[in-house]
């Protein structure tokens, strides 16, 4: 009976944000060509690509359609998205959202200067708090399409934290990372890369 209600209370929760089992399931059939970089559950051991395990449908889903449409390039993705439908992609992301995303470890000389960054950004510098959009949690926001952070590799966060500081990435919702990473030094950068990688 326990193990019928908690299936059911996942049945509910995915149909909740719009992702039927049935998805879900179709999804995991697509992502083949995802397991070498992203791993099968979307927690890879590459840390240069992102974990995709746990983050909001919406925004994986923006994140695929960009790639697709090449409004965000992504080299080592080129056109392995083609074949694709719009359904295929809603699909796909409708799984890895439904993953468990795995907790990596920050390191202790950074930490009280990534959580500080975090949690309440840098007044002197006009930089807002992180969790203002990602939640204090760094769980995202699934309405607004903003990406969970908690877990994330820091090479990976710190690659795209720089590469919206330079202009490189420009796929955000108006220029918000971009406005935001331009005033992030380097040191900055690099702590709060650390600390959300062992954000839980």
């Amino acid at each position: 009976m326990r193990h019928l209600c908690l299936g059911f209370l996942f049945l509910l929760s995915a149909a909740c944000h719009g992702q039927t089992n049935d998805a879900i399931v179709h999804g995991k059939a697509l992502t083949s060509s995802c397991v070498a970089c992203h791993g099968a559950d979307g927690n890879g051991q590459i840390s240069v690509f992102p974990k995709l395990a746990g983050q909001p449908h919406r925004y994986l889903l923006k994140q695929l359609d960009d790639i697709q449409a090449g409004k965000r390039p992504v080299p080592q993705m080129a056109t392995l998205l083609d074949k694709y439908s719009a359904q295929d992609l809603s699909d796909i992301a409708a799984y890895f959202a439904n993953q468990r995303t795995r907790i990596g470890q920050a390191s202790a000389d950074t930490l009280e200067q990534g959580e500080a960054l975090y949690r309440f950004g840098n007044p002197d510098t006009a930089v807002p708090a992180c969790a203002s959009c990602h939640g204090p949690a760094g769980k995202g926001l699934n309405s607004a399409a903003f990406p969970a952070l908690s877990g994330q590799f820091k090479a990976y966060t710190k690659t795209q934290l720089n590469d919206f500081k330079s202009g490189k990435r420009n796929n955000d919702t108006a220029n918000m990372m971009q406005t935001i990473a331009r005033k992030l030094s380097a040191e900055e950068i690099d702590a709060v890369s650390d600390y959300l990688q062992g954000l839980h």
